[in-house]
């Protein structure tokens, strides 16, 4: 077991990747590592609970009672929300600070404190969740007070995030010395991607500690009352932020992958370092949807971060919309893979999981993710969408098809470069992302159907035959459930594929040598040969595409509008 930690490093500690062509040390690697592992461990204690939780929604087979069910989403949504993503963005700044930098990783002694609290955080947590007990009630995710929870939930969340900082302060101290070393030169995109990403994760924890804090003195009766709404704009602060730090983090990983197994080549770095700084004023004020039916918000509140802030945030992931693919493509061509419109695409190594996995993360984030994350951030829009599965649906599109398929790219490419393991099927390997994505994205579509054509809630067990107390039936819902459940166990075991795959390949997959990765890396090299710059070559494939992409995007916004607009037959 503890050769997975062990790699043939110099006497300096350290070694050269055969794939990247990156100086890798020992101590930025082996907690790669251990990150990496422990946000596995996350993802199957997280998806034992996803199969749980879509049978109890499809009726037909009704799988858990009422009383058990918030329980098994609450499992479901903190392993797979918070701590499958976390640890895995933890792994990413070490990736993109001391390996792309070439450097050993600063202080490592915080890395391993910074586990260690995280784990306890996190067993603490779902420790909280599966012993709750009346009058406490599972917390979700909206861990909103006064709702009561354990207060074993509030001290492990606080000490997760405690150590989720601990964690992360290596790889600032890493920058730190780089930038006094190498004062005046700008740091690679990547890493100023994971730069990016701390930043917004130390926004996010410090309202996340805020919260949590607030809502434990309360629980324990330090503190007679709380502020409900105080409380959820704090909370917010943490419950949004965390799924955009899993945004840039995935697109940090879209620029690194793409590059490293695509032969993409950065068009532009100054305007997709711009995107990145767009990201620092406006994203985490997309976390205003939560609370644009709150009625202790102000209009124009509401307003301003639905207009003017918010577009900063979507005109931002336009432009990487736009650079990612642009850069994949005239890369290619650079390298004479190119021929027609979209020969560059097509003769793309699609067998290579680590490539299928980020262009189909890319693709689904954009078309499902992004496009409803505009119409539920618009005032109007968002009251078709409120706390309907619609909403359910948006966030599988955005963390599950866009987040969770770009760290499945990369834990395959952790596995072969860092733990220098091949994979135990590759054949099997090569057809992961094409079941899981297929599967998910098709689970997600109905999801949303479900919500935003018939309304059906997000948070009752009980979603098709009625509501609870009323007669407003709910059935005619009933055959898109029925599809929800088939994909949604198609899903289920495209991601036990994904474990299996990657836990049995650590385990024991073959051990690879070094220089024997070439079956990974891009045709024509890493590095194009002379030839033109990048910018001589045409983009015309990717245009056509962004074309596509706008053009749906104007169909599903008018299509939102006319299907509000039908709100108003229910006075007549």
């Amino acid at each position: 077991m503890l050769d997975l930690f062990d790699n043939d490093y110099g006497p300096d500690g350290f070694r050269t990747c055969s794939v990247t062509g990156l100086r890798i040390h020992r101590s930025a690697e082996n907690p790669t590592k251990l990150f990496a592992l422990t946000a596995i461990v996350a993802l199957l204690v997280g998806g034992i609970f996803a199969f749980t939780v879509a049978m109890t929604r499809w009726e037909f087979v009704g799988l858990l009672e009422a009383g058990d069910f918030y329980t098994h989403l609450s499992m479901h949504a903190w392993n797979l929300l918070i701590f499958w993503m976390i640890f895995m963005e933890i792994a990413i700044l070490y990736v993109g600070g001391p390996m792309v930098l070439g450097r050993r990783l600063s202080i490592p002694i915080l890395a391993k404190v910074g586990w260690v609290t995280m784990v306890l955080g996190a067993v603490a947590v779902n420790y909280g969740i599966w012993t709750t007990s009346a009058p406490n009630e599972a917390p979700l995710l909206t861990a909103y007070v006064p709702n009561p929870s354990e207060p074993v939930f509030y001290v492990g969340a606080i000490v997760f995030l405690l150590g989720a900082t601990v964690a992360a302060l290596p790889f600032f101290a890493t920058l730190w010395v780089e930038k006094r070393e190498n004062a005046g030169q700008t740091l690679p995109l990547v890493t100023f991607a994971a730069f990016t990403t701390a930043v917004i994760a130390v926004e996010a924890i410090l309202g996340g500690l805020a919260a949590f804090s607030y809502a434990f003195l309360w629980r324990m009766e330090i503190i007679a009352s709380v502020d409900a709404a105080i409380y959820r704009q704090l909370y917010w602060i943490a419950g949004h932020g965390t799924q955009q730090i899993n945004l840039v983090a995935m697109i940090a990983v879209w620029y690194f992958l793409t590059h490293v197994v695509g032969g993409a080549e950065v068009v532009s770095e100054k305007v997709s370092r711009t995107a990145f700084i767009l990201y620092l004023f406006f994203i985490n004020l997309g976390a205003a949807h939560h609370l644009l039916s709150d009625p202790a918000v102000s209009t124009g509140w509401r307003i301003f971060n639905t207009s003017y802030a918010f577009y900063g945030a979507t005109f931002a992931s336009l432009i990487h919309a736009f650079a990612i693919p642009a850069g994949i493509e005239a890369g290619r061509r650079r390298r004479g893979l190119g021929g027609g419109l979209f020969g560059w695409l097509t003769g793309a190594p699609w067998r290579n999981p680590m490539f299928s996995a980020t262009i189909f993360s890319i693709i689904l984030f954009g078309f499902l993710g992004g496009i409803t994350g505009v119409i539920m951030g618009q005032l109007q829009l968002n009251m078709t969408w409120h706390n309907t599965l619609a909403t359910v649906g948006h966030f599988h599109a955005t963390v599950v098809l866009g987040t969770t398929l770009a760290f499945m790219g990369l834990t395959y490419f952790v596995i072969r470069t860092l733990f220098m393991r091949q994979f135990i099927s590759p054949k099997l390997a090569s057809l992961q992302p094409y079941l899981y994505s297929g599967a998910m994205a098709i689970g997600t579509l109905m999801l949303m159907y479900v919500g935003i054509l018939y309304g059906v809630p997000r948070r009752t067990t009980e979603v098709v035959e009625n509501i609870p107390g009323t007669d407003f039936s709910l059935s005619a819902a009933g055959p898109l459930f029925s599809v929800f459940g088939v994909f949604a166990l198609l899903a289920i075991a495209g991601g036990v594929l994904f474990l299996v795959l990657a836990v049995g390949s650590v385990l024991f997959g073959k051990r690879i040598e070094p220089g024997d990765n070439d079956d990974i890396t891009p045709d024509g090299g890493l590095a194009a040969d002379g030839g033109e710059s990048v910018h001589h070559y045409e983009m015309r494939g990717t245009f056509v595409l962004c074309l596509v992409f706008l053009t749906a995007f104007v169909i599903t916004y008018l299509l939102n509008w006319y299907l509000l607009s039908q709100l108003w037959k229910i006075g007549l």
